[in-house]
């Protein structure tokens, strides 16, 4: 019965080799379950301090006020503290349109992180005082010692099947290689020690040591996905494969080996193909284009921002779009600009490439802002002032790219009917090395169509035959 504790406490010395009584303030949260059960017991055999967190998600009725009042008694037989948060889980998940299971979560660690901060700052403003030696919390008298800061940890009772389960979940849902190495087992400052345990040896230690505890009754519907899989897939899947547990753990270990190599990979093509300027980030066409496995490393790239992995087709068909073609997350544009791809932020006061859609009335930009408005030809009002554009409407398809002139950029200016480059333009106006750092241009497939704020481009000018007009103003600037 002992044969866990041994377990336990070798396994701690090996993979947590920080984690000591002597420096370390350990928060565990603690269900009520036969896991968290045993592990309250194991760190408390082991010497350690801890606090007890229990969550209340009142979505069982009696049952979670019986978990409640049972945590709180494991609290007094340890002498330890125990700190209990009751949520409205299901309005939370109503609100944020998520799952019951994804609410709990989040609204547990988010508790535990706050619980953790707490602590910090409580250790922070006592470590430089002298204070009392006490014990079990209560005020004593005697020697006098230097209070020291501790390291905080939040710890959870996952255990061996949690991570098998976890792993099968992620490999249904599609989450490649990275959801494949199962739960980690530090992450953070959340550890899990429980990790190389299963489930039966975590319940033969419960028995063993006549330790107490309490039944969660949804453990035992099969309606959730995790329990679908504890239920139903893997006893079935134990009959045909007598050692399936075994052998998906050690799935998981050569999994978390391949992501090394995987990720080493994975960086060394982004370092080839990614250039960083200001807050994008542009990836020449043809370079990419060469890569291969192409889908695997597009994912890894677009999925820091923000893109979705059912995206990923869709930005590889950019390699081919015509220019201006762009895929959109909640945070970012992938747009195709000539020999390059781009990912700009959606924020267009911090972006350096901005599309324009048929339709938008305000783009602001990192010099102010342009107001775009249309007109039939008889109710136009011509401006020669050269912070507005007047455009043949005819002649405009969108979208519009809205970014900073380049070197080689060139136009033909109105009046001309020859073709300038921009910096010999700018040397004709006069401007400063500043000013022509500051200088932006609306392109449309491939032609830039107004120097914004200098010049509009010939081609684009209103004529007699014009009916729409295209206006488009710098109204603000910076």
């Amino acid at each position: 019965m002992n044969d866990l504790l041994q377990q336990f406490q070798h396994h701690l010395k090996t993979e947590f080799p920080f984690l000591k009584p002597s420096n370390s303030k350990l928060l565990l949260a603690v269900s009520g379950g036969v896991d968290s059960v045993v592990l309250t017991g194991l760190f408390a055999k082991s010497g350690f301090d801890f606090v007890i967190a229990h969550c209340n998600f009142k979505l069982r009725g009696k049952e979670s006020e019986r978990d409640e009042a049972f945590v709180k008694t494991l609290g007094g037989k340890y002498n330890k503290e125990v700190l209990v948060k009751r949520f409205e889980t299901e309005i939370y998940a109503r609100q944020h349109k998520i799952s019951i299971q994804e609410a709990a979560r989040k609204l547990r660690y988010d508790w535990f992180e706050d619980i953790v901060k707490s602590e910090k700052l409580k250790v922070k403003s006592e470590k430089l005082s002298v204070q009392p030696v006490t014990s079990n919390r209560q005020p004593a008298t005697g020697n006098l010692k230097l209070e020291t800061a501790s390291t905080f940890y939040i710890i959870t009772a996952h255990h061996a099947n949690d991570n098998i389960e976890t792993l099968l979940i992620n490999f249904f849902r599609g989450t490649g290689i990275h959801g494949l190495h199962g739960i980690p087992t530090i992450q953070g400052n959340i550890l899990r020690p429980l990790l190389f345990a299963k489930r039966e040896e975590i319940l033969s230690y419960a028995k063993g040591n006549a330790l107490e505890w309490v039944e969660d009754s949804s453990n035992a519907s099969d309606k959730y996905t995790r329990n679908f899989i504890r239920l139903q897939m893997l006893p079935q899947a134990k009959e045909i494969f007598t050692n399936a547990e075994d052998n998906l753990l050690q799935n998981i270990e050569r999994f978390n080996e391949a992501e090394i190599l995987y990720n080493e990979a994975i960086a060394l093509h982004k370092k080839k193909l990614l250039e960083q300027k200001g807050n994008e980030w542009h990836i020449p066409v043809l370079k990419l284009q060469q890569t291969a496995p192409l889908q695997t490393i597009v994912w890894e790239i677009i999925k820091e921002f923000g893109f979705s992995s059912h995206q990923t087709t869709e930005v590889i068909k950019l390699l081919q779009a015509a220019n201006g073609s762009y895929v959109a997350s909640a945070t970012n544009r992938i747009i195709k600009n000539r020999n390059w791809i781009i990912i700009a932020p959606l924020q267009t006061e911090t972006a350096q490439h901005i599309l324009i859609e048929e339709g938008d009335k305000k783009v602001i930009f990192e010099n102010g802002a342009l107001a775009l408005s249309t007109a039939h030809v008889s109710h136009f009002t011509l401006h020669d002032a050269p912070s507005v554009a007047s455009l043949d409407a005819s002649q405009i398809q969108f979208p519009l790219l809205l970014r900073k002139w380049n070197q080689g950029d060139y136009f033909y200016p109105l009046g001309m009917q020859k073709k300038k480059k921009l910096g010999k333009f700018f040397i004709d106006q006069k401007l400063s090395k500043t000013e022509k750092e500051n200088v932006w241009v609306l392109e449309m497939d491939k032609k830039i169509i107004w120097v914004i704020g200098l010049r509009i481009d010939d081609r684009f000018k209103i004529t007699a035959s014009s009916k729409n007009i295209l206006q488009i103003g710098l109204v603000k600037s910076f």
